[in-house]
């Protein structure tokens, strides 16, 4: 179910928005070798955080954030957590303010 205050409030940090991006063409921000199995699993937690250039504990927290909303899906494979975006909901919240606003 699509929650339009939490998408809205974890979408109203510049770096979160980013985050969003940097994950919509990870092959323009990340080094596909450094990614396990290119970026079909996503794009790992630490080459985030690394472009992101903050503490890790601050990049787990936006990573949390973009994750309740909905925005993003963790995938874990062994101690490495794999993020993609959720275009589903993605579209449908562009959708419902473009018909609401």
């Amino acid at each position: 179910m699509m929650n339009i205050d939490v998408i809205s409030k974890a979408l109203a940090n510049p770096l979160r928005r980013q985050i969003l991006q940097w994950i919509k063409h990870p092959e323009q921000y990340f080094d596909a070798e450094q990614c396990a199995d290119g970026f079909r699993r996503g794009v790992c937690a630490g080459q985030i955080e690394r472009l992101g250039k903050v503490a890790q504990s601050t990049m787990s927290n936006h990573l949390s954030v973009l994750q309740n909303a909905g925005l993003i899906s963790a995938q874990k494979y062994g101690q490495w957590s794999y993020f993609s975006r959720n275009e589903a909901l993605i579209q449908q919240y562009i959708q419902h303010l473009q018909t609401t606003l």
